[in-house]
């Protein structure tokens, strides 16, 4: 996400970088280049004014340009306003209610992935420790409530099952009186959508509103319509004090403006993000982890958070202690393969690297993981576990059960060399806190 943005605003800084001093017509320069990169990132008129405006404010003082780093200065600057623009750290936390459960009503257009959002929303918060049922009210869509149902068991989550004879209002009571009965935290209910916005489907969502209270209306945003996307969020705040967003497709062709926008001109906080479409590829929504992959600074706590969700602690002591004894096998090698697959794609991995923002999915081979998995996999464990013994032949009948070619065996040989050279280095280092990572596997 952002890859168009991220290249021109880097590009912009790239002016400044090393430069003693910033003159008056170098600073416009770079916000000119600046304020490109945002309008074709189909990002607001006003927020790219509003934010080119304060930058200027800050950077043209004494204290920047006549800095020892004015580059660097201007660069937090920028960071500084855009973190403030996209809210507070905290802004996106879900409210509770004193007394359970707590309802979530999600709204938004036909199409912007609001069922799909509403169970990952559910999977999310089960991970998180909570107990939340799922009522389908959605009762004009063909199939949406089938769909719900499915994606929400698919997922573990209790869904209400009704045949859709009865109104929204109907079904929403009965779901909440199950769910309050039964021990659930949180309710989350699935409303309507419209391809647009009319007073029909205004009026039924005032009804759910009045009717139970809701301590979170989230606003479900489909980030590749851009500009759309804000109006709409515009429209429902007017009518219903929407209490947040979730902006999905993020992994898409999406310019990233929609997500710089909304909250600047409707006031309402991003809460979460979609970025695929597994279960699984569902954020909460951190301001300043953004901003860090917007300007190519990486965001290595979300890539930490990934990492502990697929981790098993024990694996990880083992691992370290053959690590220490240099007894690290290429079985180990497939059990870290496996883990990084577990964490998504591997493009979306290395771009939380700090300085690899500018990774595409075209640059990566989705299949590299699996090649190099399927040749371990056609090796013997002895093999496996001393690859010195690879002569010519045996490499010739890896690579025929692998379906691959004796070069890549060779290459695989090579990384995993390299691999383990850099972990006896780490070892020999002690150095606590320092780490390394997976060798690039390209094409």
């Amino acid at each position: 996400m952002f890859e168009s943005l991220s290249e021109r605003l880097q590009g912009a800084f790239k002016k400044l970088s090393g430069k003693t001093k910033i003159s008056d017509a170098v600073l416009d320069e770079s916000l000119r280049e600046v304020r490109l990169a945002l309008l074709e990132a189909d990002v607001h008129v006003g927020v790219v004014k509003h934010l080119t405006a304060a930058v200027r404010e800050k950077a043209a003082g004494e204290a920047v340009l006549k800095s020892l780093s004015p580059g660097q200065q201007v660069v937090k600057i920028v960071r500084a306003e855009l973190e403030a623009i996209l809210g507070e750290p905290d802004s996106g936390r879900l409210a509770t209610a004193s007394k359970p459960p707590t309802v979530v009503m999600m709204v938004g257009l036909q199409g912007s992935g609001k069922t799909t959002s509403t169970a990952k929303l559910g999977a999310s918060l089960k991970k998180a420790g909570r107990y939340p049922y799922l009522i389908p009210a959605d009762v004009y869509r063909p199939a949406a409530i089938e769909q719900l149902v499915r994606v929400g068991q698919s997922v573990g989550l209790q869904v209400h099952e009704h045949d859709g004879s009865r109104s929204p209002i109907e079904i929403v009571r009965e779901g909440i009186a199950t769910a309050r009965k039964s021990g659930f935290d949180t309710v989350i209910v699935d409303t309507a959508g419209r391809l647009h916005i009319d007073d029909t489907l205004m009026d039924e969502l005032k009804g759910l509103k009045s009717a139970f209270s809701p301590h979170e209306i989230l606003f479900v945003a489909d980030a590749m319509t851009g500009q759309d996307a804000v109006r709409s969020a515009g429209e429902f705040h007017t009518a219903l004090d929407v209490t947040g967003v979730v902006l999905t497709k993020l992994d898409g062709d999406a310019r990233g403006g929609a997500a710089l926008s909304i909250r600047h001109v409707t006031g309402v906080p991003i809460k979460y993000i979609g970025i695929g479409e597994r279960p699984t590829d569902f954020e909460v929504f951190h301001p300043d982890r953004m901003v860090g992959r917007i300007l190519g600074m990486g965001d290595v706590l979300t890539l930490i958070e990934k990492a502990e969700e697929v981790v098993d602690e024990e694996q990880a002591k083992a691992l370290e202690k053959k690590i220490r004894k240099n007894e690290f096998s290429l079985e180990d090698f497939r059990d870290q393969l496996k883990m990084l697959k577990r964490m998504g794609p591997l493009s979306g991995v290395v771009s939380m690297l700090p300085g690899m923002s500018h990774v595409k999915e075209s640059d990566m081979d989705p299949k590299a993981v699996v090649r190099v998995m399927s040749l371990i996999d056609s090796m013997t464990p002895l093999e496996r576990r001393k690859p010195q013994l690879l002569n010519g032949s045996r490499k010739k009948r890896v690579a025929r059960g692998a379906g691959r070619t004796v070069p890549e065996i060779n290459r695989l040989l090579k990384q995993f060399s390299q691999m383990k050279r850099m972990m006896k280095q780490m070892k020999n280092m002690k150095q606590k806190g320092r780490g390394g990572g997976m060798p690039f596997l390209g094409r």
